[in-house]
């Protein structure tokens, strides 16, 4: 069961399940989730993605990403990604979902139905180099400059979550914590 995929309808509900690769080519909707840690300076922890990655290889993106196996609850599979791509633990809250679609190259099309979690860590990651290669923190706001002047360098449901999902995030001004 390792690569398979819940497939969902546009509520979230189960419809099925089906092969990782398969599910990519055929652009079927399915269950993922990506999780933003935070630093107490109001800065994400993002990584860039190892150059061995099926698709947006090289790319910079948020903390982590993946998808729930049927049965896995998304907290607990979040949870376990984090720790296996950056070697981090730390508690995560979920903030909101949303869907997208996006061609991603190599015939492959993400359709997700992507829940968002957010964590918060003072530590540096421990990178598994066949997950990611590199890591950098950035505040909103310089991260949201970098985003407008080199798009290219970042996976597409980055910059649909900075463009389209940012006030779900606690944070005022784009860069700092919420205090309330």
């Amino acid at each position: 069961m390792r690569d398979q995929l819940v497939l969902v309808n546009e509520n979230d509900e189960m419809v099925g399940v089906g092969e990782k690769l398969l599910v990519h080519r055929k652009g079927l909707l399915h269950r993922a989730f990506s999780i933003f840690v935070l630093n107490s300076h109001g800065e994400l922890l993002l990584q860039r993605r190892a150059l061995t990655k099926y698709h947006s290889a090289g790319l910079w993106s948020n903390t982590c990403c993946g998808h729930p196996r049927p049965g896995e609850q998304i907290k607990i599979a979040a949870k376990q990604r984090l720790k296996t791509e950056m070697g981090l633990d730390c508690q995560l809250k979920e903030i909101g979902s949303f869907i997208y679609c996006a061609d991603v190259g190599a015939n492959l099309i993400e359709y997700e139905l992507d829940h968002l979690l957010i964590g918060y860590s003072e530590l540096d990651p421990i990178l598994n180099l066949h997950e990611a290669i590199d890591w950098k923190r950035s505040s909103f706001k310089a991260l949201t400059e970098e985003l407008s002047q080199h798009p290219d360098t970042f996976t597409f449901w980055l910059k649909v979550i900075l463009n389209t999902q940012l006030h779900k995030f606690p944070i005022s001004s784009g860069s700092q914590f919420a205090t309330t």
